[in-house]
This record gives structure tokens, sequence and C-alpha cells, in this order.
């Protein structure tokens, strides 16, 4: 079913664009604060030593699990009443939970605005990328995300930046005040022609089905895959990045590694491998090739990073560059699911899958932390401690990374080339 489309954006630069560009900026921004701040917030509120770790885990968790549930709403409503309602939606309430992480004084009421953080951060990327790839031509799809990817990822820096000059309180009203900023700037940005038509045709057609992607094979099978491809991006954010300081000890690195400039270099990187898979991609005329050859660069980096030691802090730093240029396919994964749907499940898709791998940091850190310690409290519960393998940062890392690039090379064979499809259309849920 296809239905005319009239009024398609045919710049690059157009309100959508910018709007979902600056969006993304304040989302990083907020995503990765807290592996920023968590040293030196934790330390304020009076733990110190493995406590940094284990609460670290625990928060991050927390923070994830609330993306997964929100990527799942966001979605749904999405596809429901729009893309642009969830775009301004999920950045109030975003904003406005950081604003009182700012105002925390225990490890009780932190998890709960990192929970709440995680819902409304799950929103943004997802609506915003509908929305350019709906209203773009398709062979400028591809420049439209780029920018929302390198401009999104300068969040990180920024966030790098303000984590280490201010207080970590500070650094949280500073990332709910600039998504604030955002809502009163925004510009005129018209809703999606193709969701507006799809909405037009009433109950014929369903919108919204998250479960339809489940109840078909071939449906279930791309979207699993889209998801899968996705690991190995929060894995190297979620475990060496994130824990870069234990790292660096375990490693025998030469000087002090801070976290939050470790996430800022890998961002920054992540910027720059955006800007250039997005090119690759418009020059190649294919989103699958290019995430193929970013998939196995990325691969190739960790494994190099499980052989380095001994080396200065500095070009330990520079090494975290690297990951981010090979990590730098986050939001072609996201055009690419997309592309892979119709328009009455798109925004489902493509909110969902994001948050779904990010959600997928739950397992990844909690198999981590089995494989890492002798005793781990699952998710943080003390009447959750199991007993682990105990083989140390080291081995526990190499292991999951490996599993996670495996997964993602052999989940790409189910997936089709999309640089040339023609999204308006619906799918039969």
């Amino acid at each position: 079913m296809t239905t005319k489309r009239s009024s398609i954006n045919t710049g690059v630069i157009n309100p959508a664009v910018l709007v979902a560009a600056l969006g993304n900026f304040v989302d990083v921004y907020d995503l990765v604060l807290f592996g920023i701040v968590r040293v030196k917030s934790l330390k304020s509120l009076g733990y110190e030593g493995e406590e940094l770790t284990q609460i670290g885990l625990t928060l991050m968790n927390w923070q994830m699990v609330g993306m997964l549930l929100g990527g799942v709403i966001w979605g749904i409503l999405g596809d429901k009443k729009g893309r642009l309602s969830v775009l301004f939606g999920s950045i109030l309430m975003y904003s406005v939970a950081n604003i009182a992480n700012g105002f925390v004084y225990s490890v009780e009421a932190y998890g709960v605005w990192r929970f709440l953080a995680g819902v409304g951060l799950a929103g943004e990327l997802g609506a915003g990328i509908t929305l350019v790839a709906e209203v773009m031509p398709r062979e400028k799809r591809g420049y439209g995300t780029m920018l929302v990817a390198s401009i999104g990822l300068l969040g990180a820096v920024a966030a790098g930046i303000v984590g280490d000059l201010f207080n970590w309180r500070i650094s949280y009203f500073v990332g709910g005040g600039l998504g604030l900023l955002l809502l009163f700037l925004r510009v005129s940005v018209r809703e999606s022609e193709m969701f507006n038509n799809t909405k037009q045709q009433g109950s014929s057609v369903s919108r919204g089905a998250f479960f339809s992607l489940f109840t078909d094979r071939k449906r279930f099978v791309k979207y699993i895959s889209c998801i899968l491809i996705g690991l190995p991006t929060w894995y190297v954010i979620g475990i060496p990045a994130t824990f870069a300081p234990e790292f660096a000890k375990e490693l025998h690195i030469q000087g002090d590694v801070l976290a939050g400039v470790t996430i800022m270099i890998l961002y920054g990187g992540g910027s720059l491998g955006d800007i250039l898979s997005g090119s690759m991609s418009q020059i190649m005329r294919s989103r699958l090739k290019v995430m193929f050859i970013f998939l196995v660069m990325d691969g190739i980096f960790v494994l190099i990073y499980h052989f380095i030691r001994g080396i200065p802090a500095n070009w330990f730093y520079a090494y975290y560059f690297l990951f981010g240029i090979g990590s730098g396919f986050w939001v072609m994964l996201i055009t690419i699911a997309a592309e892979q749907f119709g328009t009455n499940i798109r925004a489902t898709v493509a909110t969902t899958v994001p948050n779904f791998v990010r959600g997928a940091y739950v397992i990844i850190s909690n198999i981590f932390a089995v494989l890492k310690d002798d005793k781990v409290k699952i998710l943080g519960f003390e009447s959750l401690e199991v007993k682990g393998f105990g083989i140390g940062f080291y081995y526990a890392s190499a292991i999951i990374g490996a599993g996670c690039f495996i997964l993602a090379l052999l989940s790409m064979l189910n997936l089709k080339e999309t640089f040339t499809a023609d999204l308006d259309y619906v799918e039969k849920v």
C-alpha cells in the first residue's frame, strides 16, 4: 500500500534535521553524563573503593532498564500520536529528571531519577531519525542522519568538558537546562507527511503494533538482527569506556586515567566515525557494506586493546579515539532499522531497537560482573547474589567483546540493503 508524497524536504539542512540533531546533542550529553561523574558523585555521597564500581554498575543498570521500558512506550506513541509529540515529550521528561538528579543525597534517590531519566532518554533519537528519514528524499537520507549523529555525539564531548570543570550537581543542571532551552527555542517543524497519510487511513491500518514484531517469523528475525548488530557499540561504551580507570590499573597504564576524559575522547572519535560511515554509505550507495566494514574495524580495535600494557595514559586515551571511530555506526544502525519496516510501525522499531541495545547492557554488565568477580549482586540486590568465575577485568571483557562482535556480524546476514528503499508503505499486521 503506498501513498503520495508531495512535500518532502529536498535540502540536507532543514528544520527536522536541525531539531533532531540538537535533541540528540542534549540526549547524548545526558546519556553519558553519569559515566563521567560516577566517581565524583558517589564519593560525595560517601562511597569509596570497590563500592564505586558496584554501585556504578547498579545505577547504570537502572538507567538502562528505564530506557528499555521507555523505548517501548515512546515507540508505540510515535506511531500512534506522531513523531513530533515523542521528540519533544521525551526531551521534556529527561530534562526534568536530570535537573532532579542534581538534588539527590542518597543512592536510592539517585537510582530512581536515573531510571526516570532513562525512560525519557529512550524516545528522542528514534523519533528524530524516523522523522528525518521520512521527510527527506531517499538519496539524501544518509546525509541527514549523518548530521544528526555527528552533531549529537558532540554532546558527549560537552558532557566531558562540563563534568570535568564543574561540580557533578551543576553538570546535571546544565544537561536539564539545555533540554528545556531546546524546547523553548525549537523552530517550526512539521509532522511527517507519511505518518499523517497513514493516520488518515484510520482503523484500516494498525499503528504502533509492538507485538506484531514477534508474531511474524520474517519480521521477528529482522527486528532481532537489528538489535544484535548494535551490541558492540554498547559493549565499548559500557565496559572499556565507563570503567576505563579500572582497566588502566589492570593494564598497568602509566599515569592517571579519568572516565570523563575517556568518554569525551571516545565520543569525539564516534562523531568522526559517524561522518565517515555516513559519507561512505552515500558514496558506496550501501548501508550494509559500510556497517560490515565498521564492525570488522571496531572488532580489530577491541582485539588490540586487550594486548595493550604499560603504555602512557595519553596513548591510552588516543586509543579510545580509535574506538570511537570504529563504533561510529550508531545512527546508521537506527537508520537501517527504520528503513527495514513500514510507516505504521517504523517509529516503534526505530525507538525500541536502540533502547533494546542499550537495555542489553544490563545483560552484558551482569555477565561481565559474573565473569569478573567471585561473588556478584545481580542488579545490585543483596538477595540476588550469585557465585562468579573471578577471572578479572581483562578476560571477562575479552570474552564478552568477542561474543558481541560475533553475534553482530552473523545478524547482518538477515537484513536487506535499504539505501534506495522507498519508505512510503505500511506493514500488514
